[in-house]
């Protein structure tokens, strides 16, 4: 493990003008939390493994240290435990995956994690597709709201669809989604929903990495692992059998095969006009077992007590977990410790549950929510938006905190996704009372409002939002900032490489920690409710509850 960089030190580095002499957070405990939480020895926090037990008891004992009360589960004679429980199904393949695909009867296999990177089924205990016909459907949105339908009636029952990944506004930045900023209907989770509505046998997302925001590295490593998903009655509802990802390459060979050219389909995929083409003389062939099995993981809750107010609840929201141990990368490393995606967040939230203890209390309560499997699709933050352990309708909002603070002090900060509420323009406010201003999210085409914990709780009503620090350095400049994201995203993003650095700049640490700590208790001691704008999606089901805020 390397040497933690605290003390005096850390002093002398955070201490400009720009920054408190006594901040709010001590930034000697964020790095060492995020030192511990990202060791080796936490196995990259995976769910449903020792590397959870460790990771939960070790925010229990911190969360007990800062004087929290326990907010999870009631248990029998009522008391509350420290977790939710969150029950899970997690599915691995078992053995080999063969895959191959057939051009014009010449038979070809692929690899798992080069070609295609194919997720472990969450159907059944075995997947067998032989000789599939294969479909390409644009981009695969059903829209009716937008008169939009890449599926035109055509059956894919017994098919496997090829599906270009973000939606149709992507390339020209202009259309009927909004522009360059992803709608739901972008995303990767989206597509595989559709696949199930459409009854085929699945769908393999093709990919490009400016569209997906992220490299294949990215995809194989998320996707080749285990695969979880909250229970659901009948998965096949939401699943179809086969979900996975494809090299743009690959794909385009197989078009090419059929006699299309892979840039003129996605041209006129941008189209209303746009139906599904057969690839004639194409099947897809998969075949492997499967190993399912119920669990329960955890969401940890600790909670302040308001004192005048109780009942209505901010939360402070960061998912502990990780990738766990994995495909191994080109120095042999199979640990994806999860560095900033999430141990310094979580930490964080550590962090600001100790400066609000020590504050004292709010008149409203402050929770301190750290959710599971995150990494998985959001599930832990799922479950709790599905089974609260705390009312929505008096819940204020969520500030969700993912990867926080190592690029060093900004003169900016950003949100996952311009969200359109009264929360953000809170944020913006404290913001400004800390010198900084806000940027828009730089980058609204990776679609990062429906990729982290916040969105959730969006979906039910609740603001949120998910605070990202800014890239305008103090040092640097943006140029700066933004070469240190591009490189993080190219390198160490889901990859083994996110770990912990003991030269990051701490002063990052502590301004977003005071701007984050700040909001919180702004919202905490006042009678402020925010609120969806009009016209956002969201909206509707937030003003159903209206009543109950007083």
């Amino acid at each position: 493990m390397k040497k933690l960089l605290i003390g005096a030190a850390v002093a002398a580095l955070i201490c400009p003008p720009a920054l408190a002499a006594d901040p709010v957070v001590n930034v000697e405990r964020i790095l060492r939390d995020t030192q511990v939480l990202s060791s080796d020895a936490f196995e990259g926090r995976g769910p449903a493994t020792e590397g959870e037990r460790k990771t939960v008891a070790y925010l229990i004992e911190q969360m007990k240290a800062a004087g929290l009360q326990p907010g999870g589960d009631r248990g029998k004679d009522g008391a509350r435990a420290w977790t939710q429980d969150v029950p899970l199904v997690r599915s691995a393949t078992k053995g080999p995956v063969a895959v191959s695909v057939s051009v014009n009867g010449e038979r070809k296999s692929w690899t798992q994690g080069q070609e295609v990177a194919i997720r472990a089924t969450l159907i059944g205990d075995r997947l067998t597709v032989k000789d599939a016909p294969v479909v390409f459907v644009g981009y695969g949105v059903k829209a009716p709201e937008r008169n939009w339908d890449d599926f035109k009636g055509v059956d894919l029952k017994g098919k496997v669809a090829l599906v270009l990944v973000n939606d149709p506004d992507f390339e020209t930045g202009q259309g009927d989604f909004g522009g360059k900023a992803m709608t739901y209907y972008g995303r990767w989770t989206y597509k595989f929903e559709e696949a199930a509505r459409q009854g085929a046998v699945g769908f393999l997302v093709i990919h490009e990495t400016a569209p997906a925001s992220y490299g294949w590295a990215t995809v194989k490593n998320s996707n080749t692992n285990e695969i979880f998903d909250v229970i659901r009655p009948d998965p096949s509802t939401d699943h179809a059998p086969l979900e996975g990802w494809i090299q743009r390459d690959n794909a385009a060979e197989l078009l090419a095969a059929a006699g299309h050219d892979f840039e003129a389909l996605k041209t006129q995929a941008r189209t209303r006009d746009f139906r599904p083409v057969e690839l004639k003389g194409v099947t897809f062939s998969t075949d492997y077992a499967v190993d399912a099995q119920k669990v329960v993981s955890k969401n940890v809750v600790g909670v302040l007590p308001g004192t005048k107010r109780p009942e209505e609840r901010v939360l402070y929201t960061a998912h502990w977990d990780h990738l766990g141990v994995g495909q191994p990368d080109a120095r042999g490393d199979r640990i994806y410790n999860g560095a900033l995606d999430n141990a310094s967040g979580t930490s964080m939230l550590l962090e600001l549950a100790r400066a609000h203890a020590k504050a004292g209390r709010t008149e409203r309560s402050l929770v301190f929510l750290a959710v599971t499997a995150e990494e998985k699709g959001l599930l832990g933050s799922e479950y709790y938006a599905s089974t609260p352990l705390y009312p929505l309708a008096t819940t204020v909002g969520v500030l969700n905190m993912d990867g926080v603070g190592p690029s060093g002090l900004a003169r900016d900060f950003t949100t996952s996704g311009n969200a359109p509420l009264t929360l953000q323009d809170e944020l913006i406010a404290v913001g400004k009372t800390h010198g900084r201003y806000y940027s828009p999210d730089p980058r609204p085409e990776a679609g990062s409002f429906f990729r982290s914990d916040h969105f959730p709780f969006a979906k039910v009503g609740v603001p949120a939002i998910s605070f990202g620090g800014g890239r305008d350095l103090v040092e640097g400049g943006k140029e700066a900032g933004e070469a240190r994201s591009r490189a993080y995203t190219a390198d160490k993003y889901h990859q083994p490489a996110d770990e912990f650095d003991p030269t990051w700049d701490p002063k990052g640490f502590v301004a977003d920690g005071a701007l984050l700590y700040d909001l919180g208790r702004k919202l905490a001691n006042s009678r402020i409710w925010p609120e969806w704008k009009d016209g956002a999606e969201f909206k509707a089901e937030r003003d159903k509850t209206r009543a109950q805020r007083k």
